[in-house]
């Protein structure tokens, strides 16, 4: 079932009165370009010339409208506006759970065209837009500009409304174009049984993205073993991740197993790979090449059946030209690589990411007892979009968990944000007073100057260039591309 639903607005029922034959007005010249199968619409005249509208309309089109009062202090009252429209959409979609609905933005006032606009990608419902010089048009909304305004509840149905994915990678929260690439490419390789490397910042969600690559291939049921690399003394990552036999070294009291076995079968993700020691990359690429490992202390080598999924924080590209990791090794697990962006360039992700958190927090809360949910108040939330999150996603729950913490009371303030974010001290002499000579550099002062407005007006327009630009004052976009590019 097609469903149109908008305002009536005064051009409708100025043609209905005047029945001009070449002037239809924006619901009509819909009906006149698009098939419906019921149309309901929102009235706040409630007045007969509705009535007569819906008259008209009816000899029109062979279909009798259904209207919906309702009563607003003001046609541009947005926030009665979007309550009426919202509560509409509800009943129609428990009336019709399967309905395609179309909300037409002509009829009305800009404010409920603006309103439409929001609603529409909560819901899956079609966008259309009618004139007399260019007919019935379908019209795109930018995810980023919804997603500063959505309620917390639809802008998380909005992102789990996104083009389909496997279900291993549900829970990766995401809407920005570059998180649906990055996305994308890893449902590709994860079927495929090859070498993944995964690069990025700390705290970008590295090992969540290899638990999705393993959810997603053919060894889901099979173990998937995280190692942390870093965290391996030197001299017993050998052992670690091959085994030792019992006796190979002072302490060795039986024989054990290695991630290398621990994983036969399945994943094993090899985190921070950029921290293993030159010796151990040696031993790490014979066993990739052969397919086998040799516990220490024994010579006969043992055959496992391992897909490798490597993450690092670091270049390795850079690393392997400056002799700190090995060409070889880089070459062999470079088969499938992804580089997941850091927090500061994904956009609306960071609300989307915010409003997860909350919930979360919020859940824990009721299991303690407490009965009401926590929400940010908008200058704090204001506060939390424009932070820039070197942390990534992990400084970002933190935060979000230190400030449900630090608030005492329903509404997490401004106050409480800033002490959860734990800024640290600024330390550097103001730039007025930094000292001459001795290395000084106007240039790199000045250029430091603009890279930090450059991330600045990024962060606050949500990556939409063209808002970047405005806000530094730029003519147009390509001026602030420019500058982005060369800093």
């Amino acid at each position: 079932m097609n469903i149109l639903i908008c305002w009536v607005g005064n051009t409708d029922l100025n043609c209905a009165e005047r029945e001009e034959s070449d002037n239809l007005g924006p619901i009509a010249q819909a009906f006149k370009e698009n098939a419906y199968d019921k149309a309901i619409f929102l009235d706040n005249y409630r007045n007969a010339r509705v009535d007569v509208f819906c008259r008209w309309l009816q000899n029109r089109v062979g279909i009798k409208p259904e209207i919906y009062p309702v009563s607003l202090t003001s046609p541009t009252n947005h926030k009665e506006i979007y309550e009426s429209a919202r509560k509409l959409v509800a009943d129609v979609r428990a009336q019709h759970p399967d309905a395609d609905l179309t909300f037409h933005t002509s009829p009305g006032t800009p404010a409920m065209a603006l309103v439409w606009l929001l609603l529409a990608p909560s819901c899956g419902a079609r966008v259309i837009e009618s004139s007399r010089e260019h007919g019935v048009q379908v019209v795109q909304f930018p995810f980023e500009i919804a997603a500063y305004f959505l309620p917390d509840k639809d802008l998380t149905r909005l992102a789990t409304d996104a083009s389909p994915v496997h279900p291993a990678f549900a829970d990766i929260l995401h809407r920005s174009e570059s998180m649906r690439e990055v996305v994308a490419q890893a449902q590709r390789i994860a079927p495929r049984d090859v070498t993944v490397l995964i690069e990025g910042e700390s705290g970008t969600g590295k090992e969540l993205f290899a638990r999705a690559i393993h959810g997603g291939s053919q060894r889901a049921s099979k173990p998937f073993v995280a190692v942390n690399c870093g965290a391996i003394p030197g001299e017993l990552v050998e052992s670690a991740l091959f085994g030792h036999k019992k006796g190979a070294f002072s302490g060795a009291v039986q024989d054990t197993p290695g991630f290398f076995h621990a994983a036969d079968k399945g994943s094993l993700f090899l985190d921070e790979l950029g921290e293993l020691p030159l010796t151990a990359q040696v031993k790490l690429l014979r066993v990739l090449q052969e397919g086998a490992v040799t516990r220490v202390g024994d010579t006969k080598p043992q055959a496992v059946d391992v897909r490798i999924i490597a993450a690092t924080n670091r270049n390795l590209l850079q690393e392997t030209t400056e002799g700190r990791f090995r060409s070889d090794l880089f070459y062999r697990l470079a088969v499938a690589v992804l580089h997941l962006p850091p927090l500061r360039e994904r956009g609306a992700d960071v609300i989307l990411l915010l409003n997860d958190v909350l919930t979360k927090a919020n859940r824990e809360l009721l299991a303690r007892g407490k009965e009401k949910d926590k929400k940010f108040s908008d200058s704090a939330k204001k506060i939390m979009l424009q932070h820039l999150w070197p942390g990534n996603i992990r400084e970002l729950h933190n935060t979000v968990m230190r400030a449900v913490l630090w608030s005492s009371g329903e509404v997490i303030d401004e106050r409480s944000v800033r002490q959860a974010m734990l800024l640290p001290e600024k330390r550097e002499a103001s730039i007025w007073e930094r000292p001459l000579g001795n290395g000084f550099s106007l240039k790199t002062l000045l250029d430091e100057v603009a890279a930090h407005y450059i991330r600045r007006a990024e962060s606050e327009a949500h990556g939409v260039k063209a808002k970047a630009s405005a806000l530094l004052g730029f003519k147009n976009y390509q001026t602030f591309s420019n500058w982005r590019d060369k800093l």
